[in-house]
């Protein structure tokens, strides 16, 4: 059912957010939803409620609470049946109607982000939880077999009931301490709304929208500005300026050269770009404002001839100083074919070779540019390896057609 997969893209975060705010414990919550889900796909066949988000948690509500009640021995019965009375108050009831819950979601990113927890389990909790990806997708995205990161999800959330760690969103004075994971966390967030890692759509917009909301809650939170918030704000709203021409009429994607800049949200770029020279002048520069910096280039050429592509790999060179990425190497060299050719790069790409190997966007780095300099047959042959590596099915249709131009030429 299409418009049942929809509301769960949408939704998951913001319901599951609630559900673990009322219930205090992520397994329950979880399997609830998960459950409401499931009924769902029987109850709504005939007909879809009018507010999908209000039945599914009012659904998966009563389903936490028959779950405790059936957990319950003799012994504790009273005392579990005074918790689902509590249960039935605690609940938010915001989410029957059809309004927000402003900050569950940022409460979620905290409790996730404690740093009593490893950091490798703070990402991929927050992943499982706020974005709903499944134990295999976030598997994928961190190249570990998802039996790995299954037992990194249950660590962390045992670690969370053991420890007690609260659900709530710090105070102020402890916010600095914590505000670097979370960052990274909502940025991680943003990627995938940007550029989904599997399904049938490039973009899942409620992902980018809900990534940038909470950075402007994080804003909010802070006893005085941080430059490197300010300057992942403007990162993540001069990529999304983009959003509407990433993707063409039936669903193709459109890359950065071939976009119609008139269909870019201007002021998204102004926002951004006035926040980026805010950044560079509080200083000192963090990765996030040299990638904002690179993004505002990107988003002031009125054409894609008219990109300063020299100052871009300046700029990324700057960046690896600070993060020595493999990935940031390859965009340096991205960058590179640009300025200077793909002869200039191709070499920068082969020495990545054994860091990037199982990522397909170095298969279909090299690719172009093997493309770009005649040499068609290894260029198909680098373009099927990228094809059989991506799961998103706009980018694997893009590198389809680009295996076909060659095979007519």
């Amino acid at each position: 059912m299409r418009e049942l997969e929809d509301v769960f893209r949408k939704e998951w975060g913001r319901i599951l957010s609630a559900l673990i705010s009322a219930l205090g414990d992520f397994d329950v919550a979880e399997e609830a939803l998960q459950e409401a889900f499931s009924s769902a796909v029987v109850d709504w066949a005939q007909e879809t409620p009018r507010n999908p988000r209000a039945w599914l948690y009012t659904t998966a509500k009563h389903k936490a609470i028959d779950t405790i009640r059936r957990r319950a021995n003799f012994a504790h019965k009273q005392s579990e049946l005074m918790l689902r009375e509590e249960l039935r108050t605690n609940f938010a009831p915001a989410m029957e109607e059809d309004s927000t819950v402003p900050d569950e979601r940022l409460r979620l990113i905290f409790t996730c982000c404690h740093p009593a927890l490893p950091a490798e389990a703070q990402v991929a909790l927050t992943l499982r939880t706020l974005c709903g990806l499944t134990t295999e997708e976030i598997a994928h995205a961190f190249l570990l077999p998802a039996p790995t990161i299954a037992q990194r999800l249950v660590r962390a959330k045992n670690k969370i009931r053991k420890a007690a760690i609260p659900y709530r969103v710090p105070s102020a004075p402890d916010v600095p301490e914590r505000l670097s994971v979370v960052m990274a966390v909502v940025y991680l967030v943003f990627n995938e709304g940007y550029a989904a890692a599997q399904g049938d759509a490039l973009v899942r917009q409620e992902l980018c929208t809900e990534a940038i909301r909470l950075t402007r809650l994080l804003r909010n939170l802070l006893p005085q500005p941080e430059a490197e918030l300010d300057a992942l704000l403007a990162l993540m709203l001069l990529h999304d300026s983009r959003r509407r021409a990433r993707v063409g009429p039936t669903g193709e994607l459109i890359l950065l050269a071939d976009q119609d800049r008139t269909c870019w949200n201007h002021a998204q770029i102004d926002e951004g770009c006035a926040l980026v020279h805010s950044a560079f002048q509080a200083g000192p520069i963090g990765p996030y404002a040299i990638e904002a910096a690179i993004a505002a280039l990107h988003s002031r050429a009125a054409r894609a001839e008219e990109t300063d592509w020299k100052q871009i790999c300046a700029l990324y060179g700057r960046l690896f100083g600070l993060h020595e990425s493999p990935v940031v190497a390859l965009n340096y060299a991205v960058a590179k074919s640009m300025a200077e050719g793909p002869e200039a790069a191709l070499p920068l790409v082969e020495a990545l070779k054994s860091s990037l190997e199982d990522y397909y966007l170095w298969h279909a780095t090299r690719a172009d540019l093997l493309r770009r300099l005649g040499r068609n047959a290894e260029a198909a042959v680098t373009y099927q390896r990228a094809l059989d590596l991506t799961q998103n099915e706009v980018e694997r249709r893009f590198l389809t057609r680009r295996l076909a131009a060659l095979s007519d030429n």
